[in-house]
């Protein structure tokens, strides 16, 4: 394609300084996170080949060595070239070949970019596979530790709170009561079902299709390649990996990818849930629900002084939105193959690896930043709770339906506590109230009195 010219201190060659020509997008570059998958499937590459015996051993040493630094981060500022490129990343594949090639060489092998460093290989297969690779190692190294991180949070600020009763709420309406330590319960619950369905996933995504080369079959590959490098991943990242059955699946489509984008979206799902619960009981303090008052970490306002906002379930609240985004990206990407190949795997890494980052993040700093320090506003939740006409609910059984919806409605119109007001109506004695409308009692469930004739 003719001369090109190359900075003089930049260790990639002539392919890659035509993609950084060709994509001036985005000015953003795959995340490191790939950048270092793509260093481990070349130390890999360099490994199984030499046991093949298709690559000399120092030639493959030098190789490997230069991998590992890449894998490193040492030499992050050689991958520059756009997120928004070639749809199978082959810019990325041959910036890695060139730059782990030039350092390689420095050891005195001359080490080629296509033959050496790309043994076996083709950007179609090595690509799929480094995204698996870093998708793998994002969730068990960072997301994982911090989705559990944040459960153990929420669990032992639960167990304080076993004996705290609060108004339930649905329909943001009063409800019956509930103890904070079930309401933080069902957080806890929802985190650990998105554990358990993001393990489930894994088992598909670490299947990889190195090996399959450039549509599947393996062409200019070694059969025995592919389990060869499954085996040696596993071991340079102490992580399971496997060879996938079938190697056009891995190059053609990306479902796995999809459904595993798909359980960061159920994750921030359930995040934003806990995020804006948490807002809604800090807010006021006097005009809100005050349920409970979260750390002040910063002023709320630039005008109003005095004023704190809960900013870390805001800005948890903006990542899930982002995460949603990805992952809607992420599906169109995923269903953009044609034939034997996805031609936007970039896309793919950038958003995934992106939903990854964001999400560990921001459960690390929901559980140390707000959780961890939230007080409980004793005095509201108690007011509020001695106020709720719908404690009347647990008196169905004993006075019936229709006498118990009289009574709370003659609460709510005469803003007196129920336990007053049924009473005077419900031809009960004060002992028999205050065992039935025992709001502790009344969040263990069951029924609690004796049913009213004719009372279904």
């Amino acid at each position: 394609m003719g001369e090109l010219r190359v900075p003089g201190d930049a260790l990639w060659g002539a392919q890659t300084q035509r993609a950084v020509q060709n994509f001036p997008i985005s000015g953003r570059p795959m995340p490191r996170g790939f950048i270092r998958a793509l260093g481990l499937v070349k130390a890999a590459a360099a490994q199984v080949n030499a046991q093949l015996g298709h690559l000399p051993k120092g030639r493959a040493a030098s190789i490997r060595a230069a991998a590992l630094e890449v894998a490193e981060g040492r030499h992050d500022a050689q991958f520059p070239i756009d997120i928004y490129q070639t749809g199978s990343g082959t810019s990325s594949n041959m910036n890695a070949n060139e730059v782990i090639a030039a350092l390689a060489s420095r050891a005195g092998k001359g080490v080629h970019p296509n033959d050496h460093v790309n043994m076996g290989q083709s950007s179609n297969d090595v690509v799929p596979t480094a995204i698996r690779v870093s998708a793998q190692l994002g969730v068990l190294e960072d997301l994982a530790p911090a989705l559990r991180h944040l459960r153990r949070t929420i669990d032992g600020r639960a167990r304080g709170f076993t004996r705290a009763v609060k108004t339930g709420r649905t329909h943001l309406m009063d409800a019956m009561p509930l103890t904070f330590a079930q309401e933080l319960g069902a957080w806890s619950s929802q985190l650990a079902s998105a554990d358990a369905r993001l393990s489930d996933t894994l088992k598909r995504v670490r299947r990889l299709p190195i090996g399959g080369t450039a549509i599947g079959t393996g062409i200019n590959a070694d059969r025995r390649f592919g389990n060869a490098m499954s085996k040696a991943l596993t071991t340079l990242t102490k992580t399971r990996f496997e060879s996938a059955a079938d190697k056009f699946e891995g190059l053609a489509a990306q479902d796995d990818l999809v459904e595993l984008s798909g359980q960061l979206n159920a994750l921030a799902v359930a995040l934003m849930k806990i995020a804006n619960d948490l807002r809604w009981m800090n807010s006021g303090p006097l005009a809100g629900l005050g349920e409970i008052e979260l750390p002040a970490l910063q002023p709320g306002s630039s005008i109003m002084p005095g004023k704190v906002n809960p900013v870390i379930p805001e800005a948890t609240c903006m990542v899930c939105a982002q995460v949603m985004g990805h992952h809607q990206a992420i599906s169109i990407a995923g269903q953009s193959g044609n034939f034997q190949l996805n031609v936007m795997l970039p896309l793919i890494a950038a958003n995934l690896l992106d939903s990854i980052g964001l999400l560990s993040n921001v459960m690390r700093l929901l559980a140390d930043s707000a959780i961890a320090g939230l007080r409980l506003r004793n005095d509201v939740v108690l007011a509020a709770l001695d106020r709720n006409p719908i404690l009347v609910t647990a008196l169905n059984p004993v006075i019936g339906y229709e006498k118990a919806a009289a009574i709370a409605k003659r609460a709510y119109k005469e803003a007196r506590p129920v336990f007053d007001v049924a009473l005077e109506d419900s031809g009960l004695t004060a002992a028999e109230l205050r065992k039935l409308l025992d709001p502790a009692a009344l969040t263990r469930g069951g029924i609690h009195g004796k049913p009213a004739g004719g009372a279904g």
